[in-house]
């Protein structure tokens, strides 16, 4: 299972868990894995299109997973998945 760290503002949608064991190939299917147990994170990990919520920030063992393969980039057992909401500001 990959180990995914949870950011503050949807630990309430994980019950407090600062990061979660996920199964799965890819890193949309870890994603998916996390919505079915814990379904009140879906709305922020996906756009209505299912594709990643362009809000959203996730790493594979710390390489952004948009110059990877996306959702479709690979998983194996021991990787960590960041998921990190997107900042914006500034003057």
């Amino acid at each position: 299972m990959a180990t995914v760290k949870i950011p503050p503002v949807l630990r309430t949608a994980t019950d407090g868990e600062k990061q979660v064991s996920a199964t799965g190939g890819t890193v949309g299917d870890v994603l998916r894995s996390i919505v079915g147990d814990y379904p009140d994170t879906e709305r922020q990990l996906f756009g209505p299109d299912g594709g990643l919520n362009r809000y959203v920030n996730v790493y594979l063992n710390d390489e952004d997973v948009r110059v990877l393969d996306g959702l479709d980039t690979a998983v194996e057992d021991a990787d960590t998945v960041m998921i990190l909401p997107a900042m914006a500001g500034g003057q």
